[in-house]
């Protein structure tokens, strides 16, 4: 009789003997596709279990029977039992997911609730499993009789980031600007947006705009804004002076601990922007004239006779341009004999004629000098300086 068992055995082998779980080599490792969870997170599970490919032809399920349980678990909430499907025929990985769904909270400070905590759902992508600030998503598997094999991963909030694409920003180009915050991905199946304040140096009131999530999860969020020298603040515009210092912030409400739920902390960022004209060019300065009190222009020079220094210049952008105009006089020592400026604000296109008196004192062999700054403190040139010689008889 056995010799016809071996030859039936050899014929016919028995199916998937091999298969059959080693209770006294557990090996099914769990994997999960993040070290770390957000609150709101989807968590994608993997498990490795060749021998609980019970049908080399069909797609195997597992963890959905009371005897071999898989739990998905994180405080006093789980899912159990929680069915893992096959990830092909005769792969012996399986695979299943769940989504988080935080605790009751409002993440971005409107007042409202902004999560709907549930647990519920058998898999393997039905599951909904609701969560703390500071917890642990536990995923245990009954790989055979009394054999319990678990994987544990933390949840924690963030301290979100927020930046600009780039320092520095041209006047006429747009500006990116981006955050990155895993715990306001509040609904992994779609894309999050979030408000940013926006705001510059000549606009301390500024926009807000929406910075839209890139992808369905990933937790970071973008918004362009363009800038604008003529027109007032609106919509993603926002006026901007070159030279001004431009901001974005936004409130993060998760934070993790040492903070409690219910601090906040302003997360922001600034950039600079630039004149796409070259700072030499943003005035014309020219050359000056000298007159007497009633402007007739001068054609000798004595001591003691009072002269009228007139310089003239214009604003060759189309914004307005904060200016200091200055004008010294150097004798022949090249000492200062004379320093005088004054300060104002040209508007976009205006010319303004300046005029400066001086009195020489001496006779000899003097030269004067114009220079256009935006400010004595940066003393940065927006026009070519301009240079006069003269003699005082």
């Amino acid at each position: 009789m056995w010799q016809l068992f071996l030859i039936f055995a050899i014929i016919f082998p028995l199916a998937y003997a091999e298969q059959i779980p080693d209770y006294y080599k557990p090996y099914s490792p769990i994997f999960t596709d993040k070290p770390i969870y957000s609150w709101t997170d989807k968590v994608k599970i993997t498990i490795f279990a060749p021998s609980w490919n019970t049908d080399r032809h069909l797609i195997d399920y597992i963890g959905d029977t009371k005897s071999h349980p898989i739990k998905i678990s994180t405080g006093s909430n789980s899912l159990e039992p929680y069915r893992f499907a096959e990830t092909g025929v005769n792969t012996g990985i399986f695979k299943a997911e769940i989504t988080l769904t935080g605790f009751p909270h409002d993440a971005d400070g409107d007042g409202d609730i902004d999560t709907t905590p549930r647990t519920l759902g058998n898999g393997p992508t039905s599951g909904f499993l609701q969560v703390d600030r500071d917890s642990a998503i536990t995923i245990s598997f009954e790989f055979a009789d009394g054999v319990v094999l678990i994987e544990s991963v933390p949840t924690t909030w963030n301290i979100g980031n927020i930046q600009f694409s780039e320092n520095n920003f041209l006047s006429d180009k747009s500006a990116l600007i981006r955050v990155i915050d895993p715990d306001l991905n509040l609904n992994p199946e779609a894309l999050d947006q979030i408000p940013i304040q926006v705001s510059s140096d000549s606009d301390i009131a500024g926009i807000e705009v929406a910075a839209i999530e890139t992808s369905e999860s990933s937790g970071i969020f973008v918004a362009t804004i363009t800038f604008t020298q003529n027109l007032s603040s609106s919509g993603n515009r926002l006026f901007a002076l070159p030279g001004d210092e431009i901001y974005a912030k936004y409130d993060d409400h998760t934070l993790p601990k040492p903070y409690s739920t219910s601090d906040n902390l302003e997360i922001i960022t600034l950039a600079k922007i630039a004149s796409f004209i070259s700072p030499l060019e943003r005035l014309t300065n020219s050359p000056i004239i000298l007159t007497d009190r009633l402007g007739t222009p001068l054609k000798s020079f004595q001591a003691n006779d009072r002269i009228q220094i007139v310089g003239s210049i214009t604003n060759e952008q189309n914004f307005d341009q904060k200016f200091v105009y200055l004008i010294q006089v150097k004798d022949h020592n090249d000492s200062i004999v004379s320093l005088s400026w004054i300060a104002g604000e040209l508007s976009g296109q205006q010319n303004l004629d300046v005029s400066q008196s001086w009195l020489p004192k001496n006779s000899g062999t003097f030269t004067i000098e114009s220079y256009v700054w935006n400010s004595l403190e940066d003393q940065i040139p927006l026009s070519q300086f301009t240079t006069t010689s003269l003699i005082i008889g």
